[in-house]
């Protein structure tokens, strides 16, 4: 009832005499009310091709957005390996350099213990007597201490590292009746490497087209480390080499000295001709091109050479082959306390 009530309320009441005018207008508005939503129909029409093309628009940009992203993520990527790249070259600079100052220092060295050398030498002359006798032998001790502080900052220039395990060299010459002096390595267990680089014989074996080149590279670095550290002891103890090394990192060169025979005149006798017709022929430290028994021979001669060193301090090689831990036990027994007692 009170629905109903109300209904009537909202009910209009018209007089028959308006009705007519009523009913026009309600036509009126009925009819503008169907162009409004024939209208409406024709914008919808018109706007969902824009709305479509609006949303693809959005799609495209939320696409490029991301891709945006990326290309941030990467140069920053970028910028991070850059950074890291400059910090190692700069260490790298600062390596270089430190090595630099210690070679020039070694030089440096070397001139003060040549003077040195020749001053003793020169006092060695006019010394007479047990007074002058225990001075000679004062400045002898003063000059091995010297010659011992110079290769001890040669072995830390060229460090000389003991590594777990045998190396291929190592077992062959631990075999009966491999090695020359049939004695045990130095390096007992272990093989030895210099500033981290290993050195084997294999590739100078036989060097084939299978021939492992990173391994070879790595050798003639070794050997070119191995030469100037013998160049530099045989320098510090005043000791001609046997076979003199031409130095150029890991493209040097050991020279092997032999007379040239040629028909005699009257006038010379064979002494004399050999002295003069003395020549040298090269042989490389190293693979790359070469042939590899010139550079097998190459390394028998250095290995030759610190046998010379070895002698002069009173010892004997450990191998023919084991070249790193000859080197090694040389820098030690010179680094020892027996060497300023000889």
């Amino acid at each position: 009832m009170e629905r109903l009530r109300r209904i009537d309320k909202d009910v209009k009441k018209i007089k028959w005499e308006d009705f007519e005018n009523e009913l026009t207008r309600i036509l009126s508005l009925y009819s503008a009310l169907e162009e409004a939503n024939e209208r409406k129909r024709n914008l919808q029409q018109k706007l969902e091709p824009l709305i479509q093309v609006n949303a693809e628009t959005l799609s495209r940009r939320n696409e490029l957005e991301e891709m945006r992203q990326r290309l941030e993520a990467r140069k920053l990527l970028v910028e991070k390996t850059s950074a890291a790249s400059k910090v190692a070259e700069h260490d790298a600079k600062k390596k270089e350099e430190k090595l630099s100052t210690e070679v020039k220092a070694l030089v440096i060295g070397g001139t003060s213990l040549s003077v040195t050398k020749s001053k003793s030498q020169d006092s060695n002359c006019q010394l007479e007597g047990e007074r002058d006798y225990a001075r000679l032998n004062s400045v002898m001790n003063k000059l091995r201490k010297r010659q011992q502080n110079m290769i001890s900052l040669v072995s830390r220039i060229y460090h000389l590292k003991i590594k777990a395990g045998l190396s291929e060299d190592q077992k062959l010459e631990s075999f009966p009746g491999g090695s020359k002096s049939g004695t045990t390595p130095v390096t007992e267990g272990g093989s030895v490497t210099i500033l981290g680089l290993p050195f084997s014989m294999a590739p100078f074996a036989k060097m084939s087209f299978f021939t492992d080149k990173e391994e070879a590279q790595r050798s003639a670095t070794a050997l070119g480390y191995v030469a100037h550290a013998v160049s530099l002891i045989a320098s510090y103890l005043t000791v001609p080499l046997r076979y003199p090394l031409r130095f150029g990192g890991s493209k040097s060169y050991i020279r092997d000295f032999a007379p040239s025979i040629e028909p005699l005149s009257s006038d010379m006798t064979p002494i004399a001709t050999l002295s003069e017709n003395l020549t040298f022929v090269e042989f490389p430290l190293f693979l790359d091109g070469q042939d590899s028994t010139r550079a097998a021979y190459a390394v028998f001669l250095l290995n030759k050479n610190i046998e010379q060193l070895l002698n002069i301090v009173g010892k004997t090689t450990r191998g023919s082959r084991q070249l790193l831990q000859n080197l090694k036990e040389l820098t030690q027994i010179i680094q020892s306390p027996m060497f300023l007692e000889t």
